[in-house]
């Protein structure tokens, strides 16, 4: 169908309670793949994934079947 969208592309701004730089480097990586297997899980697809000490950024490519502030939802820890 013309003027239909099949990916949408969102990106996820997390930031830490007060801005504190509580992410510390030692388990981030754990944090991404457990924040990237949510998004899996939900059958969407994490594109990137990065951050600070007090947030972290991500894009991801959705379907548009899905809704995104239900999706975000899940996503949020």
């Amino acid at each position: 169908m013309a003027g239909t969208f099949s990916q949408i592309y969102i990106q996820l701004v997390f930031a830490v309670k007060g801005r504190d730089s509580l992410i510390h480097h030692t388990w981030e990586e754990e944090l991404y793949k457990y924040i990237t297997g949510i998004i899996t899980n939900k059958e969407q697809k994490l594109l990137a994934i990065n951050g600070m000490p007090d947030h972290i950024d991500g894009t991801t490519k959705m379907r548009p079947r899905r809704g995104r502030i239900r999706f975000m939802g899940h996503v949020r820890l």
